[in-house]
């Protein structure tokens, strides 16, 4: 009698694996539990919660994720500062207990409410009071707050239509809201990653509107610090942009990774284990992160 292969050994390159999205830990409008139970019932196969600067929905994540028999991988989004842009380092599989990583993401977050109070001040000065505080009505943890938060504010209180329109009028640089943070170095987040023994991957990287050079330069370094992975399909690319940086990670031979980057039911593009696959050509992330899955019993 042919047996059945343990889910182990199932996992290839055509697995609905969703390793990037957010709880109300940080900047999603869902609670860990509720990510959980939403990827299980849209057929995630992996799935991975990865909260801006933030472990601490990392144990109700994975308690719920095994409950289900829905396989996991920690995860965390670090945003770092790099020629002039915030960009994101998702990391995956690392020990979510890890001292030196939660302090380093503590120190990462400690700048997010003097930022955020500076952003009000400047939505004053157009007219619209009480940014902070109605921002903070939509903050599950306050040492999270950001421009999400604001941006919510924004539509509820009739400025703005949604999110979208409020970053385009009042929360990009050289608008009413916006002030620049300084953030982690990119050889700090790829350290604390890797220490805590995690893979790092470099998130949506078609937002960040580099020059070739300037990607080149990210890639380059990022790899040089360490970095195995980049995001090739996610929520925040187009399928132009999936072949673009399903080329980029063979020219790289970086593995690939594919996320929904998720954030809430009324406002995100893709949801849940509803993006299109990668590509057969790459290697997905989760082969090299085959031992740090943690499997339902």
């Amino acid at each position: 009698m042919k047996q059945t292969p343990s889910p182990r050994c199932a996992l290839d390159v055509s697995t609905n694996a969703d390793l990037h999205c957010h709880s109300r830990v940080s900047d999603g409008t869902l609670q860990p539990e509720e990510l959980a139970r939403r990827a299980k019932t849209q057929g995630v196969e992996l799935w991975a919660l990865t909260d801006h600067d933030e472990v601490g929905g990392q144990q109700r994540a994975l308690d719920t994720a095994l409950s289900l028999d829905l396989p996991y991988l920690t995860g965390v989004e670090i945003s770092v500062s790099f020629a002039g842009r915030v960009v994101h380092i998702v990391g995956l599989g690392f020990e979510h207990q890890n001292p030196a990583l939660i302090e380093g993401l503590r120190n990462t977050r400690g700048g997010r409410e003097p930022r955020a109070r500076e952003m009000a001040a400047g939505l004053a000065q157009v007219g619209i009071k009480g940014a902070f505080e109605g921002a903070l009505k939509f903050v599950g943890n306050p040492e999270l707050i950001s421009r999400t938060h604001f941006a919510r504010f924004l539509v509820e209180s009739g400025h703005c239509s949604d999110v979208s329109e409020v970053f385009r009028r009042y929360l990009t640089e050289g608008k009413p809201g916006y002030v620049e943070h300084r953030w982690a170095k990119l050889s700090d987040a790829l350290r604390w990653i890797h220490e805590a023994g995690g893979q790092a991957v470099i998130a949506h990287p078609a937002r960040y509107a580099f020059t070739p050079t300037e990607e080149y330069a990210l890639i380059t370094e990022f790899m040089g610090h360490g970095g195995r992975g980049i995001e090739v399909v996610t929520g925040s690319h187009s399928a132009a942009e999936a072949i673009k940086y399903t080329e980029t990670a063979l020219e790289f031979d970086l593995y690939a990774s594919r996320g929904s980057d998720f954030h809430s039911p009324e406002e995100s593009r893709v949801d849940l284990g509803r993006l299109d696959g990668l590509s057969g050509r790459l290697k997905p992330i989760w082969e090299l992160l085959r031992d740090r899955i943690h499997w339902p019993r």
